[in-house]
């Protein structure tokens, strides 16, 4: 009786589990303008800043710069579609507007070309080479 009472719980637990939607990063900054951040040199250049630890971050550019080792390292896996719609538009305007800025950063989040190569096809299809 035991035992068959503690599979059941072992088979509710694995259950709720594989039930849980999959982790994804936060939202509550989703309805933050993009286009806006990146048309404004002020506003682009302090999240550049924040990013690249030469200036104060601001919740989002902190969250941010927490978020995106592990996006890069998992693939975005914990993204939402929103969050890779914004991800193109801003790596696209970088590469296209603000090559400087672009390498910089991804001089700085990946040394060792290992994400770039591995997202080479991934930024052909936007347009973009990397």
């Amino acid at each position: 009786m035991k035992t068959t009472v503690l599979c059941l719980l072992v088979l509710v637990a694995v259950a709720y589990v594989a039930a849980r939607p999959k982790d994804e990063y936060t939202s509550k900054f989703d309805n933050i303008d993009v286009d806006q951040i990146l048309h404004s040199d002020r506003l682009l250049t302090n999240y550049f800043k924040c990013l690249m630890d030469e200036g104060r971050c601001t919740s989002e550019g902190a969250e941010l710069k927490k978020t995106l080792p592990d996006a890069l390292e998992t693939e975005c896996s914990k993204c939402s579609e929103k969050h890779k719609e914004v991800v193109k538009k801003v790596i696209k305007f970088l590469v296209k507007e603000k090559p400087e800025m672009w390498d910089k950063l991804a001089n700085k989040y990946d040394p060792d070309r290992k994400y770039r190569t591995k997202f080479e096809n991934q930024a052909k299809e936007l347009g973009v080479s990397v």
